[in-house]
């Protein structure tokens, strides 16, 4: 990156970032602040009028007047957006909808203004001065990055409005930032083969021997782009040496003329990545960028399982959570590398927590970013430009310290995302740290894990399906299994109620090689993109991977 674009950055990042960590001082006018402000850009819209924004003139007004409403609610105002009525949830026009993974459930739809994007930037320019920062202390420089998210739109509405992924949403709107920050032409990432995306992303990104950062939206995808890596090294290598890209690759015609004169042969780095692969076996992304300086990626949730594996591709390469955000909002920024606690995004939404204890109220009582208890976990409630109020998106979240008077919060999981077989509510958080002690009790490497329920038997006992790494073996899997039993009960004291009374032990499932792949294959045919794609830990449907091959079943 040149001197001047990262000096632009960091003294433009670096005003938001001290903006957020003023109001990290004033939470409760900070807050209080947002909360008016939107209520009176949003007061004549029809469900302002409806609520009666123009009345509300506290948060306790707020929280009187303004019902606690799931995504159905707000679902048939946004579908008339679709068609193109104006001033209904949004008094500007809406530029774009967000598509949500739909991971837990049917994709629902936020729509998205320039109010809104202006919101969320405030926190994404916050996080980027923290990051610049927190790399400046540790003697790293910040430089070019390799990114291999798709940038192709999934549609249109019948108004014209275009939607899909809020990653895609977010790129499109960056475009004539892209190249300075990124080491690959912006058209490499509307190549809609996904294996070929990468590989020419890749192809791209391994003629700059500066490159300082990887960046994708969750650890599994940062994972995959390792594969291809170690897959197509070699070919990658040729291409690189001769100038041109594989023949082989499903690309449109349009596309690569336009990529080919983009891309020039680079014999000195060719030659040094197949000394690199000579002496190592293989290209791996600390060994093809030396001064790779920097990670960032989802932290919190299921992420920490697959960020066990990352030292394996980058040694100790700092890790950056960048923002901690969903389609509907942006809800914490990372204040330094290597932690998972984020600032909550006091800029960017008007948030509420619910306690566990009120989780199965129709309309609980609410608590504020500063009534919070570090080590409690609540359900986050959201109010933003994107017209939703009082918004449970479905998370929930950890209170793991304060910065000021700001909460930090840790992603835990998704509340609907939980295993029973009896009343035992099993979460992602509870299987992520069974599976991750069983790793290192049992000095084993799984590639991936879901934890569904037997198809009969009620109560039905849980199935362990586990894929594991190429060229591991689980010497022990009956003890692995005990061992798991064990552990669930020491993470969720419910399961080991549940167990002692009237669930059934339960059985390790072996599955064949490639197995998880299947899965994230499956699901991008049916319409996934893959940068939306997570591959749940735990799943209520008992069919989920009924289809899969198991080579050796335990208990």
């Amino acid at each position: 990156m040149d001197k001047l674009t990262l000096f632009l950055l960091k003294a433009y990042t670096n005003r938001f970032k001290s903006a957020l960590i003023q109001r990290t001082h004033k939470v409760e006018q900070a807050q209080t602040d947002f909360l008016l402000r939107l209520l009176r850009d949003h007061q004549d819209t029809e469900l302002g009028q409806k609520f009666g924004l123009a009345t509300i003139k506290s948060i306790a007004d707020f929280q009187r007047q303004v019902p606690i409403m799931p995504y159905e609610f707000y679902q048939p105002y946004v579908e008339r957006i679709a068609a193109g009525e104006a001033n209904v949830l949004n008094p500007e026009p809406v530029v774009y909808i967000n598509l949500t993974s739909g991971s837990t459930g049917n994709k629902k739809q936020v729509p998205v203004t320039k109010q809104f994007q202006a919101s969320l930037r405030r926190s994404n320019l916050a996080a980027i001065g923290f990051s610049l920062d927190a790399l400046a202390d540790r003697g790293v420089k910040f430089g070019k990055m390799l990114l291999t998210n798709s940038a192709i739109l999934q549609g249109k509405t019948p108004a014209g409005i275009d939607y899909g992924p809020v990653s895609v949403g977010s790129l499109r709107q960056g475009r004539s930032l892209f190249e300075r920050l990124f080491a690959l032409p912006f058209e490499t990432l509307t190549i809609a083969d996904t294996v070929a995306r990468h590989y020419v992303a890749l192809l791209f990104a391994l003629r700059d021997g500066e490159l300082r950062g990887l960046t994708t939206n969750f650890p599994m995808l940062m994972l995959r782009t390792c594969g291809y890596l170690e897959r197509y090294g070699s070919q990658l290598v040729t291409d690189l040496e001769r100038g041109e890209i594989n023949p082989d690759m499903p690309i449109a015609p349009n596309l690569r003329s336009v990529l080919a004169k983009r891309f020039k042969a680079a014999p000195d780095r060719a030659q040094f990545l197949r000394q690199v692969i000579a002496q190592h076996g293989q290209l791996t992304p600390i060994l093809a960028w030396p001064k790779l300086s920097y990670i960032c990626t989802a932290r919190g949730g299921t992420s920490d399982f697959y960020l066990e594996q990352f030292p394996r591709y980058f040694g100790a390469t700092p890790i950056s959570g960048g923002v901690f955000g969903t389609a509907e909002g942006t809800f914490g920024v990372y204040p330094d590398v290597n932690v998972d606690g984020s600032i909550l995004a006091l800029e960017s939404g008007f948030f509420e927590f619910v306690r566990e204890p009120d989780w199965d109220l129709e309309q609980p009582p609410t608590l504020l970013p500063t009534q919070l208890t570090v080590g409690d976990r609540y359900r986050i409630l959201v109010s933003s430009y994107s017209g939703f109020y009082r918004y449970d998106i479905g998370d929930v979240i950890e209170v793991v310290g304060f910065y000021h008077q700001a909460p930090l919060i840790v992603f835990r999981y998704r509340r609907g995302g939980l295993l029973s077989s009896t009343t035992e509510k099993t979460t992602e958080f509870h299987v992520t740290q069974v599976m991750q002690q069983l790793q290192q009790e049992f000095g084993v490497h799984l590639e991936d894990f879901c934890i569904t329920l037997s198809i009969e038997g009620n109560p039905a006992r849980y199935l362990v399906n586990v894929e594991l790494a190429s060229g591991a073996n689980l010497a022990n899997p009956a003890g692995f299994l005990t061992r798991f039993d064990e552990l669930m009960g020491l993470y969720n004291d419910p399961y080991k109620t549940a167990r002692r009374s009237d669930v059934p032990p339960p059985q390790l499932r072996i599955l064949a090689a490639g197995s998880f792949a299947q899965v994230r294959q499956q699901r991008i045919d049916r319409g996934m993109f893959d940068s939306q794609l997570k591959i749940p830990h735990i799943s209520e449907d008992r069919r989920y991977l009924a289809e899969l091959e198991v080579v050796q079943a335990i208990g």
